[in-house]
């Protein structure tokens, strides 16, 4: 290191921080909500406020410091693991050394979470291009817990462990929604929230040199933390926020599922180093990946939009790609659940994670049933002849529900009368639906708008298209297209 950052991380420029932290903290009565990610740099900033704070006498730490972590319900197993045991180190110290600290981890709503939305409703693995799953699994959470703290008590102070030199944008960010005279900057979305960064100013080294020079107060022994940077090759996926928080660099710790990044290198990192029972997850993530290569993409897309619509590429007879077909999507969780089982299987004792919930397979299940036309109700189904689990507790459905045999009924009809299978399926769905009801003046409508959505094969569409365009016959182009702006554009139900 050199001797600049050095001076710079001094104890002087430390014992400077901890008065201001000091000071801000007894300025009023506003409560503060640390995000803290289990990194380097939300680390640095949680054992600051902690350093500085406990040495004010008790009676003068009247303000509750909420340290909140946001679990996506994906994360790379060895770093949930150690953020569970880092929170519950927290809260035991905090205990019992008279701290003001509450933990508190923020998980992503059912019908957003990474299961339901990519193998319940289809939504395609995240790109660059859709990145849906920063919004639901991050930000919404985070937003919503401070969210109530504000309409508890009014205002809050966020302190995150951001720094200037994680990029460009941050530092224009930071600049941007400075308050002249604070040290606090407004938060860019949130009313009533206002934002502490302790580290603003601090190098990669700075926060290295601290965190090895000063033992953790809550029982953490750093070099843990280091061991595991060196074992991952990885930088810190944040606490986000906002949209101007990075979500994850190219190297990070972050979602085992992620497939923004060509190469998951923290996850091969940690394997190369000895974790090798999270091999299945890389290749989970890996198949996922695949999915994304244009040349693949109609192997595992639908051709019709989630709305039931198709759509073609601006002046081309190339077809906007719609959400996973129900075939892949079944496919998709039979393969995590064997991932699962596989995972469970050479994990270390204690540390198998559970990769997907319970109150998720029901909520796939709806959505499948409900919405998907999964007569067959094959939940269950790959849950029992994958896990061999018996002992769930399915809801069973009314009388009027149908079943595969129904289906293969049907379709064999359909296959006669030269209708599609699934337009049948829709309307019996809406009756089903409507069952009961004393009231179906809505029923009509839906059965006319089931009537207006596309049913016929891609061939025929494609053709037609052809013809508009005044191209010659061909054969019929793949559904894919390196863009995904049409899934992202047209909203999050991908209408």
């Amino acid at each position: 290191m050199s001797k600049k950052n050095n001076n710079s991380n001094g104890a002087g420029r430390i014992a400077a921080i901890l008065d201001d932290i000091r000071d801000i903290y007894l300025s009023d009565a506003r409560p503060w909500v640390v995000g803290y990610s289990g990194g380097k740099d939300s680390t640095t900033a949680l054992q600051l406020i902690w350093t500085a704070i406990a040495a004010l006498p008790s009676e003068r730490r009247t303000k509750t410091i909420y340290v909140i972590s946001s679990d996506t319900l994906v994360e790379t197993p060895v770093v949930s693991r150690y953020i569970d045991v880092t929170l519950d180190r927290i809260s035991s110290a905090a205990a019992a050394q008279n701290m003001p600290v509450v933990t508190h981890k923020v998980v992503p709503e059912l019908e957003d979470s990474f299961w339901v939305s990519l193998i319940g409703k289809g939504y395609p693995a995240p790109s660059r291009r859709f990145r849906w799953c920063t919004e639901r699994l991050k930000i919404q959470p985070a937003d919503a817990f401070i969210k109530s703290r504000v309409a508890e008590f009014g205002e809050v102070v966020m302190v995150l462990g951001v720094r200037s030199q994680e990029s460009a944008t941050r530092a224009q960010v930071m600049s941007l929604h400075q308050i002249e005279g604070s040290q606090l900057r407004r938060h860019s979305s949130l009313m009533n929230a206002f934002v502490y960064a302790p580290i603003a100013d601090f190098s990669t080294d700075d926060v290295w040199t601290y965190l090895l020079q000063n033992e953790s107060p809550w029982g953490n022994d750093n070099r843990d933390l280091v061991a595991m940077y060196r074992n991952a090759s990885a930088g810190e996926c944040p606490l986000v926020v906002d949209t101007s928080t990075p979500s994850c660099g190219n190297s990070r710790f972050g979602c085992w599922v992620c497939t923004v990044v060509q190469r998951d290198k923290a996850m091969e990192s940690m394997i190369d180093s000895g974790e090798e029972w999270l091999t299945p997850l890389l290749e989970y993530r890996d198949m996922l990946s695949q999915t994304q290569d244009p040349e693949r993409k109609h192997e595992f897309r639908d051709f019709r939009r989630k709305s039931g619509q198709v759509n073609f590429i601006g002046e081309t007879d190339r077809v906007m790609p719609g959400p996973y077909t129900m075939e892949f999507c079944r496919t998709l969780l039979r393969r995590l659940l064997e991932t699962q089982k596989e995972v469970a299987r050479e994990a270390p004792a204690g540390e198998a994670p559970i990769l997907i919930h319970e109150n998720e397979l029901h909520e796939i299940r709806r959505l499948w049933r409900t919405e998907r036309g999964d007569w067959a109700d094959t939940v269950p189904r790959i849950v029992r002849e994958t896990l061999g689990r018996d002992d769930i507790e399915w809801v069973t459905e009314d009388s009027v529900a149908f079943t595969a045999d129904d289906g293969e009924l049907l379709a064999s009809v359909c296959a006669d009368n030269e209708v599609p299978p699934e337009l049948v399926m829709k309307l019996l769905d809406i009756e089903r639906a409507s069952h009961g009801l004393k009231r179906r003046h809505a029923v009509h409508t839906r059965i006319e708008d089931a009537f207006r959505l596309e049913w016929r094969d891609l061939e025929v569409l494609v053709a037609e298209r052809r013809r508009t365009l005044g191209l010659e016959d061909g054969s019929v182009l793949a559904v894919v297209d390196d863009l995904e702006l049409p899934f992202d554009m047209v909203g999050e139900d991908g209408r």
